[in-house]
């Protein structure tokens, strides 16, 4: 028996460190005094966000495979950094097609671009689909840098205030989600000898890749790793949850898993034929199982977000109910 490990479902998704989207400065509204400087691009419609920038999604020109590099580039000086950033103003440049790229000077950028930093202005987003790539390195001469790409697309950001760029970076985390099964009624939990690692949420990809049905119960543990190369770089946060199986027949997936079984619990706690992190959360396991899961469940519960509508899930040790009902004790 080598190699075992509690059953691991990986998930990976990159997260922002959102504190640095507070450091932001406010944007502050102004309309510019000047018709000509609010010249837009027909059907590309720019979006400001909170925190005082401006969107271009290149996606919204009418016939983008039409528009050259050089037509971009004067597109940019011209326009680019003249964005409006009163919505009446926007919308009446929006119809306006009486100017051209030629009728903005380089003076009329320097100072349209010395009135937005004054109006609070910080940044400009362009959102390149993939097939538009060829704009990139025009934007790239006008200063805009890389900021982030996804699979079809990538988003450039050029700054516009003061300082050093204070833009919130993309990504600072992997996230990983692991499942730990446990069968209550007889202590065995199951085990896989992996093939290669697991990238799905845990209840899911355990039955996709084991066929073992389950229900998730509680979050066991994190783990954080700074660096870790396979998150290229980023930290690496593994999140190892306890799920209890509704099936028990097992039915792996060949391509992902060497062998899978059902073992004890006590005998995968003792054993020295695995990861070290399987060997912790196997003994957590079995200090739940002996002693209730109460000692070292990490709870779920779902509450309402300031947005209307939406929900977020907060997870924390389960509150006793009298606490959860401050007000009526005494």
């Amino acid at each position: 028996m080598a190699g075992w490990t509690i059953w691991s479902a990986r998930s990976r998704r990159l997260l922002s460190s959102r504190w640095r989207l507070l450091q932001q400065p406010e944007v502050r509204g102004g309309v510019s005094g000047r018709r000509r400087l609010c010249v837009a691009e027909p059907g590309l419609r720019p979006r400001r966000d909170k925190f005082g920038g401006v969107s271009l999604h290149l996606t919204q020109l009418r016939s983008p495979e039409s528009l050259d590099q050089a037509a971009f580039g004067r597109w940019l000086q011209g326009k680019c950094l003249l964005l409006e950033a009163c919505g009446e103003t926007q919308d009446r440049a929006q119809s306006d097609q009486s100017y051209t790229d030629t009728d903005v000077s380089t003076t009329e950028i320097e100072r349209a671009i010395k009135q937005w930093r004054a109006e609070g202005h910080i940044a400009v987003w362009l959102h390149v689909p993939i097939l538009q790539s060829r704009f990139i390195a025009t934007a790239a001469e006008q200063g805009f840098t890389f900021h982030h790409a996804e699979s079809d697309s990538a988003t450039l950001a050029l700054w516009l205030a003061e300082g050093c760029s204070r833009l919130p970076v993309y990504a600072t985390h992997q996230v990983g989600v692991a499942g730990a099964v446990l069968d209550t009624h007889t202590g065995r939990v199951l085990v896989v000898q992996d093939k290669n690692k697991v990238r799905n949420t845990a209840v899911r990809e355990v039955f996709e890749e084991t066929g073992i049905t389950s229900e998730f119960k509680s979050i066991l543990s994190i783990r954080q790793q700074h660096g870790q190369p396979g998150a290229f770089g980023k930290s690496d946060m593994y999140i190892i949850c306890r799920l209890e199986p509704s099936s028990f027949h097992i039915n792996f997936c060949q391509q992902e898993c060497l062998r899978c079984e059902w073992m004890d619990l006590t005998e995968l706690s003792k054993t020295k034929e695995t990861t070290p992190i399987t060997s912790n959360i196997a003994k957590l396991l079995l200090y739940g199982y002996r002693e209730g899961f109460d000692q070292i469940d990490i709870s779920m519960r779902e509450l309402p977000a300031v947005y209307t509508g939406l929900f977020y899930k907060l997870y924390h040790r389960e509150l006793p109910e009298n606490y959860r009902n401050v007000t009526d004790m005494q």
